[in-house]
């Protein structure tokens, strides 16, 4: 049986990022940029202290389509982001998505969106994906 889907539910997904999931990430992706690795280096950067990687925090957006709308089975087709501010190891994380739109094939637009422990945006976004039969 099909899952039914409407316009406006969403669903969200938190995490608190943490010096694990930093290293963890830089060691996956490769992405040993210093304003992510280096403490010394990054504290004479743009932020005066390291910051996660955007795309960690990105990929929470994935963790809700994944897992939570439209859920397990879902193919994601696309995703554009914006990066607003930066997230610091210490930072919780709440990733939203809202179906923005269906299609006549049944695939889905979703409004994404991260925000901090202090309500900030940290990224925006748009994501398509085929959900689950």
């Amino acid at each position: 049986m099909s899952k039914v889907f409407e316009i406006g539910q969403s669903a969200s997904f938190s995490k608190t990022v943490t010096e694990t999931d930093v290293v963890l990430f830089a060691g996956i992706s490769g992405d040993l940029n210093p304003a992510h690795t280096n403490e010394v280096e990054a504290s004479q950067g743009m932020f005066k202290k390291r910051i996660a990687h955007g795309m960690l925090g990105a990929s929470f957006i994935s963790t809700v389509l994944g897992m939570y709308l439209p859920g397990p089975g879902t193919i994601y087709l696309g995703q554009d982001l914006r990066f607003l501010k930066p997230v610091a190891i210490g930072d919780t994380l709440t990733a939203t998505a809202r179906i923005s739109a269906i299609d006549e094939k049944g695939w889905l637009t979703l409004d994404t969106l991260v925000t901090n422990q202090d309500g900030q945006k940290v990224i925006t976004g748009v994501a398509q994906v085929i959900p689950p039969k």
